[in-house]
C-alpha cells in the first residue's frame, strides 16, 4: 500500500487546492498540511477545515489530477509493475481526494484506490466530502488496513509513505517504510522500519520483509 501525495507524487494536492484560491490561503493550507503530516494536530482537527477554505470545484480536481501526473515519481510506474510482477496486489491509501488521484492511479496500473470521496452538484461545484471516510482523521489509515487485511485475507502487508499518518499505520502491518523523497519527517524517519529515499530502492527491501517482521516480532 501506498501514499500518494509527497510518495507516487511530489505534490500535496490539498496545498495545490489552496493556491488556487489566494497566496495566503495556500500559505495556510500548507501549513495546516505539515502540521497534520508531523504529528502536531490530529487530521480531523484540519481535514474539514481545509476543504471548507477551499471548496474546490470538479474543474479544479481535474486540472490537480493532471499535477499528480506531472510530478509523479519518477521510477513509480516502472517499479509497481515489477512488483504486480512478483506477485504483489497494489493499492493506494490516501488522505487525498478520490477524483483527483483516480487519473494518477490508472496511469500507474493500481487498481485499488482508497481515497476520500468528494461530492459536485450539476454544475460541478463543491457539494461536501464523505465524514465518516476512515482516512479522514488520524488512526483511520490503521482501521482502514485491518479492514483490507480482514477482508482479503492477505498474511503480508507493506505500507510506504512520507507522513505520521502513515506511520500510524506501524502496529497494523509487517514493514512501514518511511519515504524521503519530497520531504522528510523526523519522527517518520526515527520509528520506521525502514526508510528509502526513491521508490527504486523498494524491491530490493522488500525481499528483506521476512527479517524485518522477525525483528518487529522478536
Amino acid at each position: 500500500m501506498f501514499d500518494c501525495d509527497s510518495t507516487l507524487s511530489g505534490i500535496e494536492g490539498i496545498d495545490e487546492l489552496g493556491r488556487l484560491r489566494s497566496p495566503e490561503i495556500g500559505d495556510h493550507i500548507a501549513q495546516l498540511t505539515t502540521d497534520a503530516m508531523d504529528g502536531r494536530v490530529p487530521v480531523e482537527d484540519v481535514f474539514g477545515l481545509r476543504l471548507n477554505l477551499i471548496q474546490p470545484s470538479q474543474q479544479e480536481c481535474t486540472g490537480i489530477a493532471q499535477r499528480y501526473l506531472d510530478h509523479v515519481e519518477p521510477h513509480a510506474k516502472r517499479i509497481i509493475a515489477q512488483l504486480k510482477d512478483e506477485d504483489w496486489d497494489i493499492a493506494i491509501l490516501s488522505g487525498g481526494f478520490e477524483p483527483c488521484i483516480a487519473p494518477l492511479a490508472a496511469y500507474l496500473g493500481i487498481d485499488r484506490i482508497e481515497a476520500v470521496p468528494l461530492s459536485f452538484d450539476a454544475s460541478g461545484a463543491y457539494a461536501g466530502y464523505a465524514t465518516d471516510y476512515p482516512t479522514t482523521r488520524s488512526g483511520g489509515k490503521l482501521d482502514a488496513i485491518r479492514q483490507i487485511k480482514t477482508q482479503d485475507a492477505y498474511t503480508l502487508t507493506v505500507m510506504v509513505g512520507d507522513g505520521v499518518s502513515d506511520l500510524e499505520t506501524k502496529p497494523g502491518v509487517d514493514c512501514f517504510i518511511g519515504f524521503g523523497a519530497y520531504i522528510i519527517r523526523d519522527r517518520v524517519l526515527a520509528e520506521a522500519d525502514a526508510f528509502i529515499y526513491s521508490l527504486d530502492e523498494l524491491p530490493a527491501l522488500l525481499r528483506t520483509v521476512d527479517d524485518i517482521r522477525e525483528r518487529k516480532t522478536s
